[in-house]
């Protein structure tokens, strides 16, 4: 009995880190930028929060969602809340995603916010991401960078015409009126992150 009672005790003390949850406070990233420069939150002074999504160049999902990035960039930028997209993909499990690839696709997208190359994919565990795209809404505070988001960008990832929930819209406009968003959590629909 003795014997069992120690497995058990065991068994429940093993935590597993699946990344963060709202509430928490996200560390800050030191990332390479498509332009040559490393960009961290940090830098980003006068900010109230962001709007931090794993993306990458080949999921068709991803590609779908290009647009819809950056009108959310352009739309929340100015507010206080700017995009900081974030390929979480190993160029060297998936053909498409080196730094050179996302240099091509920002630049044939004209995309108005970082896209950060998550070299060595330490970031993207941290923040518990399984999915392109996958959204994180951080609100600054005295805290830190606390997390009030985590999923899908809307409930529609093929067709943007069919939205009818703008979760990432809905989440960050509460914020803005200094309110808690109602919607905290949704599933993520997107390709897996890619790694060897």
């Amino acid at each position: 009995m003795k014997t069992i009672l120690i497995l058990l005790s065991s068994f429940f003390l093993v935590t597993h880190n699946h990344g963060y949850k709202v509430g928490d406070i996200a560390t800050d990233v030191l990332l390479s930028n498509t332009n040559g420069e490393m960009v961290s939150l940090a830098d980003y002074t006068d900010a109230k929060g962001f709007i931090v999504i794993f993306t990458c160049n080949t999921c068709p999902y991803s590609v779908a969602y290009e647009d819809r990035i950056i009108a959310l960039d352009k739309k929340y930028a100015p507010k206080g809340y700017p995009v900081i997209a974030i390929n979480p993909n190993d160029p060297a499990a998936k053909a498409g995603e080196s730094l050179s690839d996302m240099k091509t696709r920002a630049a044939e997208k004209e995309f108005t916010f970082p896209y950060l190359q998550d070299k060595g994919q330490h970031v993207y565990p941290k923040y518990g991401a399984t999915r392109t795209p996958h959204v994180f809404i951080l609100e600054k505070n005295e805290k830190g960078n606390v997390v009030q988001y985590i999923g899908a960008i809307d409930d529609s990832s093929r067709n943007p015409e069919k939205v009818e929930q703008r979760y990432v819209e809905d989440a960050v406009d509460a914020l803005l009126a200094g309110q808690s968003p109602k919607v905290t959590t949704t599933k993520a629909i997107g390709c897996s992150i890619k790694t060897l």
